[in-house]
């Protein structure tokens, strides 16, 4: 098994748009997709409970 290179956040995601897609089959293009809407739906998870937090922290400090 071969082991993923780890790149800086800012690496990672200009190598994912940058990617030359026209090399890609149809399967491997529809896996890409997939893969991109379960990011997509974790980031908004992350995103929402990180507002949550915020919104407690400011209550909090309101109170």
């Amino acid at each position: 098994m071969m082991e993923e290179e780890i790149l800086p956040k800012s690496d990672t995601l200009s190598a994912l748009v940058t990617e030359d897609l026209e090399l890609l089959g149809l399967e491997e293009l529809e896996e890409r997709i997939s893969v991109i809407k379960t990011e997509i739906e974790r980031v908004k998870a992350i995103l929402e409970s990180k507002k949550g937090s915020r919104a407690d922290v400011g209550a909090l400090f309101k109170a």
